[in-house]
C-alpha cells in the first residue's frame, strides 16, 4: 500500500500545487482582490475537475478490478473509452464556458470589484480545460495499473512548469492574473503530453489502441455509474461553494471571499493527505476485491483509516492554534491575515474527524459500491452544508457561514460510519481468514461498536 499511496501521495500533492501556486503568487503580487477573483473562478474549476475526477477514478476502479481479473483485453479497452469520455466532456465545458463567460462569473457571486479579475483568469483557464481534465484522468488511470511513479512524475512535471511560468509571466513581464491563468495553462498540457508520451512509448502495462476509443456503451454506463460519485463531490463541493461566496459577499464582502480563497487552500493541504491514501488504497483495494482476496482488502481498509484519521488530528492541532503562519503564505496584509485565521479555528472546528469520511468515499468506489459512493460524496458539501448557509448566518452573521462547515463534516462523519459498518462485517464474512487477520479486524469492529 505504501508503494502506491506515497507516489499518489506526490502526484495529487503537484496537483493541489497548481491551485495553490497561482494564489501564492497573486496574493503578493497583485493583491487581496486578485485572490477574490481566484476564489470566485473555483467553483468553476471544480466542475472541471470532477469531469477529470469521473473519468480517472469511474475508469481506474473499472480497470483495476479488471486487471485483479486478469481480463487485460477488456482492461485496455476500458482504458481507451474512459480517456475518450475525458476529452468529450472538457470540450463541452470549455465551449459553455467561454461562450457566456460573465454570466457564469455573476452567477457564482462575482461583485463589480472582482469581477475583471476573475473573467481574466477564467477565460485562459477554460482554454487549456481539456489538458487539465486530461491530466487528472491519466493520472488515476495509471495508477489503477500500478504505475504511480510515472503518474507521479507527470504531475510534478507540470507543476514544476507551473512555478516557473508563474514567477516568468507575472514578476518581470507583469502579467498578473492572465499571467497566472496562462502559466496554468502551459502546464496542464505540458503535464498532458508527458502522459500521452508514456503510453505511445509502450511502456505501459496497457496498451493505447484507436481502436479502444470508439465508445461502449457498457464500458462508458460502468465507469459514469461509478466515477460519479467523483464527479457528484466535486459538483456539490462546486455548488456549496457558490452559495457560500453569494453569502460571504452578504455578510462579509470582498474581504471575507479573499479569506474563503486562502482558507480554502489551506483546506487542500489538510485534507490531501488523507483522501490521498484512501487514493492509494483504491488500486490494492480494487484488486483484491477482483480476486476475491477479502482478507487482504480488509487489512488495506483498516491501515489506511488508521493513517488518514491520524493526519486529520495533526492537521486540526495546527490549523485551529496556529493558523497565521499558514495564512500568511498566500498574503501580507494584516487584515486578511487576521480574518482568516479566526476564521480557520470555525471551519476546521472537527477536521479530526474527516479521515474516516475521506477514506470510506474512496472504499465504496474501490468495491464499486457506486449507491453508497454517491451518497458520501454529496452529502457533506451540498445536502448538508448548503441548507445550513441558508440558516445560520442571518443568526449569527459571517460565524454562521464558517460554523455551516463543522457541522456539515460532523453529520457526514455519522453517516460514512454509518455506512461502512456493513462493507467491514460483509469483508469479515467472506474473507478466508487468518488468525492474525481474525484478531485485528474484531479488535477494530469492537472498538466502534463500543463507540455506539
Amino acid at each position: 500500500m505504501f508503494k502506491l499511496t506515497i507516489p499518489a501521495f506526490m502526484g495529487m500533492f503537484v496537483m493541489t500545487l497548481y491551485n495553490v501556486i497561482d494564489t501564492i503568487f497573486i496574493g503578493h503580487y497583485v493583491g487581496t482582490m486578485g485572490i477574490a477573483g481566484l476564489s470566485i473562478v473555483f467553483p468553476i474549476q471544480m466542475l472541471a475537475m470532477g469531469m477529470g475526477m469521473l473519468t480517472g477514478m469511474g475508469g481506474a476502479s473499472v480497470i483495476s478490478r479488471l486487471i485483479g481479473a486478469k481480463n487485460v483485453t477488456r482492461a485496455e479497452r476500458a482504458l481507451g473509452n474512459a480517456l475518450c469520455l475525458n476529452i468529450a466532456l472538457s470540450t463541452i465545458i470549455m465551449v459553455a464556458g467561454l461562450s457566456a463567460a460573465e454570466f457564469w462569473l455573476d452567477l457564482v457571486g462575482a461583485s463589480d470589484t472582482i469581477l475583471p479579475y476573475a473573467l481574466d483568469y477564467m477565460t485562459f483557464i477554460l482554454v487549456g480545460m481539456v489538458f487539465q481534465t486530461f491530466s487528472m484522468a491519466s493520472n488515476g488511470l495509471i495508477t489503477s495499473e500500478g504505475n504511480a511513479r510515472v503518474a507521479m512524475t507527470g504531475m510534478v512535471i507540470g507543476a514544476g512548469s507551473n512555478i516557473v511560468l508563474d514567477a516568468l509571466l507575472i514578476i518581470p513581464l507583469d502579467m498578473g492574473i492572465k499571467g497566472a491563468a496562462i502559466a496554468t495553462t502551459i502546464a496542464h498540457l505540458i503535464s498532458a503530453l508527458y502522459f500521452i508520451s508514456y503510453w505511445m512509448r509502450g511502456k505501459s502495462y496497457l496498451r493505447l489502441h484507436l481502436n479502444n476509443f470508439i465508445l461502449e456503451w457498457g464500458i462508458i454506463k460502468e465507469i459514469m455509474f461509478i466515477g460519479v460519485s467523483a464527479l457528484a463531490r466535486t459538483l456539490a463541493g462546486s455548488l456549496s461553494a457558490i452559495f457560500v461566496n453569494r453569502a460571504l459577499v452578504e455578510y462579509g464582502g470582498d474581504y471575507a471571499i479573499s479569506t474563503f480563497g486562502i482558507l480554502n487552500r489551506v483546506m487542500m493541504f489538510a485534507t490531501m493527505p488523507g483522501m490521498v491514501i484512501g487514493h492509494g488504497l483504491q488500486p490494492i483495494l480494487g484488486y483484491n476485491f477482483g480476486a476475491k482476496r477479502y482478507s487482504l482488502a480488509l487489512k488495506g481498509i483498516i491501515i489506511a483509516m488508521t493513517l488518514s484519521t491520524s493526519w486529520c488530528i495533526i492537521a486540526f492541532f495546527l490549523l485551529y492554534f496556529i493558523p497565521a503562519p499558514f495564512v500568511r503564505i498566500f498574503s501580507s496584509d494584516s487584515d486578511l491575515i487576521g480574518m482568516a485565521s479566526s476564521a480557520s479555528r470555525n471551519i476546521f472546528l472537527v477536521l479530526y474527524l474527516m479521515g474516516l469520511v475521506f477514506t470510506g468515499s474512496m472504499v465504496f468506489v474501490a468495491i464499486g459500491k457506486a449507491k453508497e459512493a454517491f451518497i458520501t460524496s454529496i452529502t457533506q458539501r451540498a445536502l448538508f452544508l448548503v441548507p445550513l448557509v441558508f440558516i445560520l448566518p442571518p443568526v449569527l452573521d459571517l460565524d454562521g457561514v464558517w460554523l455551516s462547515f463543522p457541522i456539515s463534516d460532523g453529520l457526514s462523519f455519522v453517516l460514512t460510519f454509518a455506512l461502512l459498518v456493513p462493507v467491514w462485517r460483509q469483508f469479515r464474512r467472506l474473507g478466508d481468514q487468518s488468525q492474525e487477520t481474525v484478531g485485528i479486524s474484531e479488535k477494530i469492529l469492537r472498538t466502534y461498536d463500543d463507540g455506539d
